[in-house]
Formats: structure tokens, C-alpha cells, sequence
């Protein structure tokens, strides 16, 4: 059984930071992706990013330039530094990973973005 276990999220002023994190636990994995998609009040779930390896990175488009993924590999761990933080900002942040052919999902962290 594998589990996602998120924490770092929270209330935030415009132009503030948090940082996100996430650790896989449980069977044995050989991890390829990890990531982190969000999902707002009324709307789908979006990709935030991907990091493949450690040095792959992936954005969408609004977060680029503003939020950091990385990884510690060796801990199972992804992380999301989140920094110029809007309103537009506010979502439950979901922690993914895939090894191999399993795709995996976190709880989902609330991050509150005041204006």
C-alpha cells in the first residue's frame, strides 16, 4: 500500500509564500513523475508542475516563474515553493506520482490565498 502524505499548506497574503511537501511511503517504488496538480472551487483539476529524474521540470503556464519544484529522490519527497502568491493562487494542491504504470495521489492541502 502506498501512501502520499502532503503538508505545507495554509493561508497566505498576496505576494507571500508557502511551501509544500510530500512524501511517498509503502511498498517498494520506482518512481518516475512527481508532481503537483491543484483544484479550485468550481473547476477542474489543473497541472501545476512535473519534475521527471531531477532535472526535468515542467510548468504550467500561470505558476511559471513564481513556483519551484524539486525532489529528494533518496526521501521519496516533492516539494513546491510557492512564492508572488495571488488570490488566483487558491485551490486544494494535490501531490502525484507515478512508478511505472501506478499512479498515485495525495489528500490534497488547502492553500488560501488572501487579497
Amino acid at each position: 500500500q502506498v501512501q502520499l502524505v502532503e503538508s505545507g499548506g495554509g493561508l497566505a497574503q498576496t505576494g507571500g509564500s508557502l511551501r509544500l511537501s510530500c512524501t511517498a511511503s509503502g511498498s517498494p517504488l520506482r518512481i518516475d513523475i512527481m508532481g503537483w496538480y491543484r483544484q479550485a472551487p468550481g473547476k477542474q483539476r489543473e497541472l501545476v508542475a512535473t519534475i521527471i529524474g531531477s532535472d526535468s521540470l515542467n510548468y504550467a503556464g500561470p505558476v511559471k516563474g513564481r513556483f519551484t519544484i524539486s525532489r529528494d529522490s533518496a526521501k521519496n519527497t516533492v516539494f513546491l515553493q510557492m512564492n508572488s502568491l495571488k488570490p488566483e493562487d487558491t485551490a486544494v494542491y494535490y501531490c502525484y506520482i507515478r512508478a511505472i504504470t501506478e499512479h498515485y495521489w495525495g489528500q490534497g492541502t488547502q492553500v488560501t490565498v488572501s487579497s
